[in-house]
């Protein structure tokens, strides 16, 4: 099935070239587009999506804020976000994360990749390395509010589940992990897939951030 795309840009030119180029592809479609984050919402309640390719910098509803909105959504039906802004910052990035977006890429990036990025974040992905989620926090932590308390989820981990986690929340790959534990990354990716669905988060990214949130990664720890 073609992964369903709506585009959120306050810039009918930019609009425009992500339609031209994702529609020349048989297995990517735009089903809408939407000129801020406020048309994106009103959007979404009438049109079924996939994936949000989501401008930051945009007047009435920022898309920080409709990124927030979005992923607050019930789970069945709710579209993953990937943001894409001319805003290479740190600040655009983390604030981007923390709402919710499974991927953040700058405009300027070439058309194969934002194609690319669009298919990995469907299928539950992320296109931010956890390591980069990590540099991004060190740098924020001051952001992240009240001082961290575990989340009472953690408890439903295995030994062995939380401790994939904390490497996972170093930015470690799965081949990376196995190494480090002894194990086959066949297992350490179901572990990785048992720790997500127990969480309940979408991915690696969130991962790192549950991590930082509950205090069992500190900054520049």
């Amino acid at each position: 099935m073609s992964v369903r795309v709506v585009i959120v840009d306050d810039q009918a030119l930019v609009r425009a070239g992500f339609r031209m180029v994702l529609d020349s592809q048989p297995d990517l479609t735009v089903v809408g587009e939407a000129i801020d984050g406020a048309d994106a919402l009103r959007l979404l309640d009438r049109v079924e999506a996939d994936v949000v390719v989501m401008d930051l910098r945009m007047p009435t509803m920022d898309g920080v804020e409709a990124t927030r909105r979005i992923c607050a959504r019930p789970a069945a039906g709710r579209p993953r976000v990937l943001v894409l802004t001319t805003f290479d910052t740190e600040a655009d990035a983390f604030a981007a994360l923390r709402a919710g977006a499974s991927g953040f890429l700058l405009k300027n990036v070439p058309p194969e990749e934002l194609m690319a990025a669009i298919r990995v974040v469907a299928e539950g992905d992320s296109v931010v390395a956890p390591s980069i989620t990590r540099r991004l926090l060190d740098r924020f932590a001051d952001q992240l509010g009240p001082a961290p308390t575990e989340d009472p989820r953690l408890a439903q981990l295995t030994e062995r589940e939380r401790e994939v986690l904390l490497l996972v929340a170093q930015g470690l790959s799965n081949a990376e992990i196995a190494t480090r534990v002894h194990v086959a990354e066949a297992t350490v990716k179901t572990h990785v897939g048992r720790i997500l669905a127990k969480l309940r988060l979408r991915d690696r990214v969130q991962v790192v951030v549950l991590a930082y949130e509950s205090g069992l990664i500190t900054p520049g720890g």
